[in-house]
C-alpha cells in the first residue's frame, strides 16, 4: 500500500484538473467567440405595436403592401382577369366542398345516433 500521502495527491488530483480545465478553456470567452455586430441595433429591428390604433395600421400597412406584391406578380405574369376568374372559381369550390363536408358529417352524426351503436353491437338482438 503507498500511504497517505499517494490518497491525498490522487484527491487532490481528481479535484484540481476538472477546475483547471474549466478555467483554462472557460475564460475570456466573449472574446474568443464574439462575432461583432451580430445582434441588430435598435433601430434596425421591428418595432412591436401595442396600441390599437398602430396595430390597426400595421395591418392595413402589410395588407396593402401584400396587395401591391400580388398584382405586380400577377401583372408580370399577365394573367391579372384570368387569375381572378380562377381563384373566384376556386373560393366557389372550395366552399362548395365545405358545405358537402358539413352535410356528410350531419348525415353521419345522424346515422349514429339512429344506429344506438355500442361494443355488443349485433352480438345480441336489439329489443324491440
Amino acid at each position: 500500500m503507498a500511504g497517505p500521502n499517494l490518497e491525498v495527491f490522487k484527491f487532490g488530483l481528481y479535484i484540481l484538473f476538472p477546475i483547471g480545465y474549466m478555467w483554462y478553456f472557460g475564460t475570456n470567452l466573449e472574446e474568443r467567440f464574439s462575432v461583432p455586430d451580430f445582434w441588430p441595433k435598435d433601430n434596425q429591428t421591428h418595432k412591436i405595436p401595442f396600441e390599437k390604433d398602430e396595430i390597426q395600421s400595421e395591418l392595413a400597412r402589410m395588407k396593402a403592401r401584400r396587395l401591391a406584391m400580388r398584382e405586380n406578380r400577377l401583372a408580370g405574369e399577365g394573367q391579372t382577369e384570368e387569375a381572378k376568374k380562377a381563384h373566384e372559381d376556386f373560393e366557389k369550390a372550395m366552399a362548395d366542398l365545405q358545405r358537402l363536408r358539413q352535410s356528410q358529417a350531419a348525415e353521419a352524426a345522424e346515422a349514429q345516433k339512429q344506429s344506438n351503436s355500442g361494443w355488443f353491437n349485433g352480438v345480441w338482438p336489439k329489443k324491440e
